[in-house]
């Protein structure tokens, strides 16, 4: 997969407010309040910043959390695991494999048949439906 490098300014001027925050500050948004969360219609979730396909629908289920959460990626280098020790906690960032642009994190209570919880942020998700 090519990698996709711009700058900061360039990430700014493409993405809404929000999308900068969550993609390239390593924001969250509040649980509950994403767009994509109750989203049931049968499709692929892509990066909002580069449009990298992340997840089918048929790998989204309802955690409980707040936020979409997902049991596998399309594909392994559709994404990229950094280690996260913000907020006093150790924690498994999810990036985007292509362009780098925080996703959510990784929880290791999902359902089988991978038990991983991909949770992602809404805001840094599109959805493109078959």
């Amino acid at each position: 997969m090519d990698k996709i490098n711009k700058s900061e300014e360039e990430w700014r001027n493409e993405l809404t407010e929000e999308e900068y925050h969550i993609l390239r500050e390593k924001g969250t948004e509040k649980p509950w309040t994403g767009a994509l969360l109750e989203n049931k219609d049968t499709g692929v979730y892509e990066c909002a910043a580069c449009g990298n396909e992340l997840y089918s629908s048929d790998t989204k289920y309802e955690s409980g959390s707040g936020w979409p959460s997902f049991w596998d990626p399309i594909r392994a280098e559709a994404v990229e695991f950094v280690k996260d020790k913000s907020f006093g906690m150790i924690r498994t960032e999810v990036t985007c494999g292509r362009c780098g642009s925080h996703l959510g994190h990784i929880f290791p209570d999902g359902p089988q048949p991978s038990g991983q919880r991909y949770c992602m942020n809404s805001a840094a998700l599109k959805f493109k439906k078959n």
